[in-house]
């Protein structure tokens, strides 16, 4: 049996703060990428069309990152400091494996289309008639939402119980001498 050093409970409140900070501005850095990804895919006007996707390249991918990378960790500090774990509980498990594979999506794979499409905002605003903003850009401003409010629904309502069983002590010795 692994002993857990629980954190106290000030401790274990200030670090939930942050986790709980972190998820919301991750949340509310992906929502407002969304607006401004709707809004350039949607308007007539070039012009807006090329700031609004210019202006996902200036606040969102590092801030956004920053809040995954504090939750992250923040999430960790809870699940070694409590009796959840990280990798105790199925609920907790999932929320790890969901950040940590949506922290490299920001990286690896949003942050270069990201880029991209900043590139052709900035064609567009300077009049090239073949820059087109590419509609692939939306599939993560539905997806990253929806990820994360899952991981808020699986935070509130702790779903699917233990990874394993645990069998308790009693019954643990009744193992050992009986051969």
């Amino acid at each position: 049996m692994t002993s857990t050093r629980k954190l106290s409970g000030r401790a274990r409140k200030a670090v939930l703060l942050v986790h709980v900070l972190s998820a919301a501005a991750w949340l509310g850095i992906d929502l407002a990428l969304g607006i401004l990804v709707v809004v350039a895919l949607s308007t007539e006007d070039t012009a807006t069309a090329g700031i609004a996707i210019q202006a996902v390249d200036l606040f969102a991918i590092w801030p956004m990152f920053g809040a995954s990378v504090v939750c992250l960790v923040s999430g960790a500090v809870l699940g070694l400091g409590s009796k959840y774990g990280l990798v105790r509980y199925w609920w907790v498990a999932t929320k790890l494996v969901l950040n940590v594979g949506m922290s490299l999506l920001i990286a690896f794979a949003l942050r270069p289309g990201v880029t991209e499409a900043a590139r052709i905002g900035e064609r567009m605003l300077a009049g090239d008639p073949d820059a087109v903003i590419p509609s692939g850009i939306l599939h993560p401003v539905v997806v990253a939402p929806t990820l994360l409010l899952f991981a808020y629904v699986l935070s509130v309502f702790k779903p699917w119980g233990r990874i394993r069983k645990q069998v308790e002590p009693a019954r643990r010795r009744d193992l050992v001498g009986a051969r």
